[in-house]
């Protein structure tokens, strides 16, 4: 290793493990791509330029993980300490979380369904480059559009397929069409209808959960506005898993922004053999009691301050 190279090593490493950057960003402060910024972080470990070390927290955390997973039946709960953290650190210890448990127990699937959100794309983001593949992945819901790209299911498909060296589905449709005639039309069209198909095939699918609330970052993609928020309030929505709202009771509320969604939904969502929830926040905790009450996720990866919330719920 050359002193140029090391030299770059050293700059990417501090400002993502130092000054919090995203690699997204450090991509566009350097003029490398994502991939390249993820194996020079990986080279940083690997010659001893950047050694993590993780302060021992696992007492209370892996407390608060069986207590999650005997009240709720879940196959596995992760819970990730967050005292004095702010919002993007809690995203990005709990996107490392999530890539950890999904990596030892990769080689047990085929084909990975993926979900979009703040949360899934710190997910992805924190997963770093290995040579997998056997591993087909699937966008869960439609992803089209100018705004937020980073956010959106196919773009997180292809950058999660990048960091796993294998191929992706495309779902060439937006999440969410204007009226429920259009939204019918794309998912009976042959390309779409078969990338849904193998959406309802995949062995684990990696979801967000949110809430009908103005911090949602549909209201920040345009899919939702306050009128909305209000409407979806009003009908007894709680939470939505894929941009499907639910009820107190687990159940699809009616809601026009419902009958206009272009992926997989709920019963489509709980028939996949393991479903990997990622979520956080305040005012997600009766959503994400809901919802992992009536089954649909199998394993939780979350912040302490949730995890005390959900067990404090009844």
């Amino acid at each position: 290793m050359d002193a140029k190279e090391r030299n770059l090593i050293a700059k990417v490493s501090k400002l993502y493990y130092l000054e919090g950057w995203t690699q997204n960003e450090i991509c566009k402060k350097v003029g490398l791509s994502r991939p390249i910024i993820s194996k020079l972080l990986q080279q940083a470990r690997e010659k001893k330029i950047v050694e993590v070390y993780m302060k021992d927290e696992t007492v209370h955390t892996v407390e608060l993980e069986r207590k999650l997973e005997k009240k709720y039946g879940l196959h596995e709960a992760v819970v990730v300490s967050v005292s004095n953290k702010g919002p993007e650190m809690v995203r990005r210890r709990m996107g490392q979380a999530a890539t950890a448990y999904l990596s030892k127990k990769i080689n047990q699937f085929n084909t990975i369904g993926v979900s979009w959100g703040k949360s899934i794309s710190t997910f992805v983001e924190e997963f770093q480059s290995q040579q997998q593949s056997h591993i087909h992945l699937v966008p869960l819901i439609g992803g089209m559009g100018q705004g937020f790209v980073q956010y959106h299911s196919n773009h997180l498909s292809f950058q999660l397929a990048q960091q796993l060296n294998t191929s992706s589905s495309y779902l060439y449709a937006p999440a969410v069409a204007e009226t429920a005639d259009l939204k019918n039309a794309i998912k009976n069209s042959k390309d779409v209808a078969a990338v849904l198909e193998e959406g309802r095939k995949v062995d684990i699918a990696v979801v967000g959960v949110s809430s009908p609330s103005s911090e949602s970052t549909m209201v920040r993609m345009g899919y939702l506005n306050e009128q909305d928020i209000g409407t979806l309030n009003d009908s007894g929505a709680v939470g939505d898993i894929n941009s499907c709202f639910y009820n107190r009771d687990g159940q699809l509320v009616q809601h026009p922004i419902n009958d206009r969604v272009i992926g997989l939904d709920l019963e489509e969502i709980k028939e996949i053999p393991e479903v990997l929830a990622i979520a956080e926040g305040a005012y997600k905790v009766e959503g994400l009691h809901v919802a992992l009450k009536s089954k649909y996720l199998d394993v939780l990866v979350t912040d302490d301050k949730t995890a005390e919330s959900l067990l404090e719920y009844s």
